[in-house]
């Protein structure tokens, strides 16, 4: 079991690092098409600005995966405190790990449970309902960004708990 859940954490690793860079050479593409069509030609096409929007939002979004599995998330005051002991430093993991809990379970949940209950009030269900303006697709295509990025937070996380053995940036690979 403990395999599994590494090797899908390290498969969905190497998946959304192709998703992102293909979103960010999508947003590069389109917004120098905005650029070109808008000076060259004085007519730039309407789609342009959101596709640009889109894939940045799929971008930032699968770009907070790709940082936790990697341990590359902001981590303050590490340059300025040393290595703490192994019992502080299980406890800081613990104590990681419960804030990131915190934060995608309600995430998650919401995306397809509402306020007072009911799949038909989650964020994703309201969102089906609206269509992108300029390109006409339904924006649950580019919402689904949310709850696709913190289920896969979740499975990194649990691949840490599995005994992941991603090394930690040092202080000499951040600067």
């Amino acid at each position: 079991m403990r395999h599994l859940i590494i090797s899908t954490s390290d498969s969905l690793h190497l998946l959304m690092r192709r998703i992102a860079v293909f979103a960010v050479c999508l947003m590069f593409v389109t917004v120098i098409v905005q650029i070109i069509a808008r000076y060259v030609f004085s007519s730039p096409p309407v789609w342009t600005e959101d596709v640009a929007r889109y894939a940045m939002v799929w971008t930032g979004l699968l770009g907070a995966t790709l940082s936790f599995k990697t341990q590359s998330d902001a981590v303050l005051m590490q340059s300025v405190f040393p290595d703490p002991p192994h019992i502080l430093a299980t406890f800081a993991k613990a104590i990681q790990s419960l804030a990131v809990l915190t934060f995608i379970l309600p995430v998650i949940y919401f995306c397809f449970i509402g306020l007072r209950g009911g799949f038909a009030k989650g964020y994703l269900a309201r969102q089906s309902g609206l269509t992108a303006d300029t390109l006409g697709i339904p924006m649950v295509w580019i919402s689904v960004a949310v709850p696709v990025s913190m289920i896969i937070i979740l499975i990194h996380l649990f691949a840490r708990w599995a005994g992941d053995g991603v090394a930690e940036p040092s202080n000499s690979q951040l600067d």
